[in-house]
């Protein structure tokens, strides 16, 4: 979700008030994703490099991460949203880990749609602590090195439970992941926009799900493998 600052720049506004107004676009996410019967919506809200921003921009962030949990998680609940978070909780005052684990808590029998906050999260942190876990395995007998494989590992990472993506989106003009869900995108598209979060639209959500439509995903195979030449469009 990048483009928040930028926005506010571009008014000559704070940084945080950008930060609010992208709030707000996650809303429009979130509608976008329950009207199109999209069962799984990650985002990648601070990263665990986020922590390195100006002390003033994080406390302003965490309190409206305060105030979003306490004002938004009763609706959410409602509709059927599926709340969980992933990342380093430890890093958080303990006020706020308790509103995380009370939304958690709350929404987990819900089906409609999962929504994951990636928060003071990374893709390499990720992988870092799947490692660990599999080391506790190996060194409690548990588990033996040889029967570590890509199974093994996938089930010790932050979204075991959910399928891998199969859009990413970025708004703000640049072209990379930046650390979010490594592991996981391995296979998936990856969709860019110059749009800055804020202005984000249900225009521009279905044009990225329109392009992804017209997309081949062969996940390492051939396209004729994928797709026999019967059911090909060839001219």
């Amino acid at each position: 979700m990048d483009g928040n600052g930028r926005w506010a720049e571009r008014r000559k506004r704070p940084r945080i008030i950008g930060h609010r107004a992208g709030a707000r676009a996650v809303n429009v996410c979130i509608d976008f994703c329950l009207e199109q019967g999209i069962e799984a919506l990650t985002l990648f809200a601070f990263s665990s490099e986020n922590w390195g921003r100006p002390d003033e921009e994080v406390g302003a962030l965490m309190k409206l991460f305060v105030n979003a949990l306490e004002r938004e998680v009763e609706e959410l609940h409602r509709r059927g949203v599926r709340v969980r978070f992933i990342g380093e909780r430890d890093r958080f005052q303990d006020a706020i880990v308790a509103r995380m684990t009370a939304a958690e808590t709350q929404t987990r029998a819900n089906t409609r749609l999962t929504l994951v906050i990636a928060a003071s999260y990374g893709g390499r942190q990720d992988i870092a602590q799947a490692a660990r876990a599999l080391a506790v395995d190996v060194a409690a007998g548990r588990l033996r090195p040889e029967d570590i494989d890509e199974g093994a590992v996938a089930a010790r990472m932050a979204l075991a439970d959910l399928p891998e993506p199969d859009l990413f989106i970025r708004t703000g003009g640049d072209h990379r992941v930046s650390n979010f869900l490594l592991w996981q995108l391995a296979y998936t598209e990856l969709w860019f926009t110059e749009t800055l979060w804020p202005e984000l639209d249900a225009a521009t959500l279905r044009r990225a799900l329109e392009d992804y439509a017209r997309r081949e995903r062969r996940f390492g195979l051939t396209g004729a493998q994928v797709t026999p030449p019967s059911n090909r469009n060839d001219a």
